[in-house]
């Protein structure tokens, strides 16, 4: 249970909420915002971490049962729980229906506040142990990025930093930077562009997309290729909840010419297998390309104007960046910086 603290008015007007704070907020900063919360709404006692904990977790599952199985704890003690706090705010915090329960007027309120109040409290807990050496970054990055650049720059910053942890998060650039946002993972390495406010974006590195083509093609034997070569051929590509496939026909049309598509996958490695069994040709990253080792693909560099896509990393500066994380992020631009001046290990003819 934490206790009330003394008056902080001048504190309290610098915060407004989690992620609109005008610096780094330490423990003293979340007990003030705690206690200013717990103000808000009674004025009976306080509340405990513990109770805010519950109703976010009932307010995710909208069953008291899951969440008390959830939680570990009997449903009697849970609901024992909610009605204290209910009883201390002085009106309910939940409607109780047949088959779940969801938040009244007053309980959206205190879901909102409990979310920020608990992120202030944890970002609190890393701040006061922060040594700069251990602790944990929770890494996002697209799946056209993460198994062809991930591997080394892992490798080569947990030789440097042992005692750190490193979780991968894979998914597509939407659904990133809503965890982002949320504080779910700390930082992400996409690709542009980034339709979202309120997040650091910082430009990594550029790199080209090659023309990738089966080795029996007829385009496999053009040392040059020009956009003519290719504006009637099919496309193996990928989802469109992939950003690369929109760099690709972002490209394409500003070339007058939209891609005959025939195939989308969710896999650059399923497009690239595609591409060996003559489905059709695409359009590949440069890290991708260095990594490939099959001898039944083909890659071209097109004439004139080249298709590229811009490789940046996302935070939320709004939330406290450890200095691991400030130490991660800066692994990643030396190694990033590093990698644009290294040969490709294995041309395609």
């Amino acid at each position: 249970m934490i206790p009330h603290a003394g008056p902080a008015k001048r504190k309290y007007a610098q915060i407004d909420g989690i992620g609109h704070n005008s610096g780094a907020l330490g423990p003293a900063d979340a007990i003030m915002v705690f206690t200013r919360s717990t103000r808000e709404f009674s004025n009976q006692g306080p509340m405990e971490l513990d109770q805010l904990r519950h109703v976010i977790k009932i307010a995710e599952l909208s069953n008291f049962s899951r969440a008390a199985e959830a939680i570990g704890l009997s449903q009697p003690a849970l609901s024992r729980s909610i009605a204290r706090l209910e009883e201390e705010l002085g009106q309910p915090i939940f409607r109780r229906e047949t088959r779940q329960v969801s938040l009244t007027d007053a309980g959206i309120l205190l879901h909102a506040k409990a979310r920020q109040i608990l992120a202030l409290v944890e970002e609190a807990m890393i701040e006061i142990g922060d040594d700069g050496e251990t602790g944990q970054i929770r890494l996002g990055a697209i799946p056209t990025i993460a198994p062809y650049l991930l591997p080394s720059l892992l490798k080569s910053f947990g030789e440097r930093y042992p005692k750190a942890q490193v979780i991968v998060q894979e998914d597509t650039t939407d659904i990133l930077l809503k965890k982002i946002l949320d504080g779910v993972i700390d930082v992400a390495i996409l690709a542009r562009p980034i339709e979202m406010k309120y997040l650091e974006v910082e430009d990594l590195f550029d790199e080209e997309l090659f023309l990738v083509v089966a080795h029996d093609h007829p385009l496999a034997e053009k040392q040059q290729i020009r956009i003519g070569d290719i504006d009637t051929v099919p496309f193996v590509l990928l989802g469109e909840a992939h950003c690369l496939s929109g760099s690709i026909l972002s490209f394409c049309q500003q070339k007058s010419f939209h891609p005959v598509s025939v195939e989308r996958t969710s896999q650059l490695a399923t497009v690239q297998e595609l591409v060996s069994l003559n489905h059709g040709v695409s359009l590949i990253p440069s890290m991708a390309r260095r990594c490939d080792t099959s001898e039944h693909r083909v890659y071209r560099s097109l004439s004139g104007q080249k298709p590229m896509r811009s490789i940046v990393l996302v935070s939320n500066t709004y939330r406290y960046q450890s200095r691991l994380i400030g130490q991660f992020r800066e692994h990643i631009r030396c190694e990033t910086t590093a990698s644009k001046t290294e040969p490709v290990s294995k041309r395609r003819r």
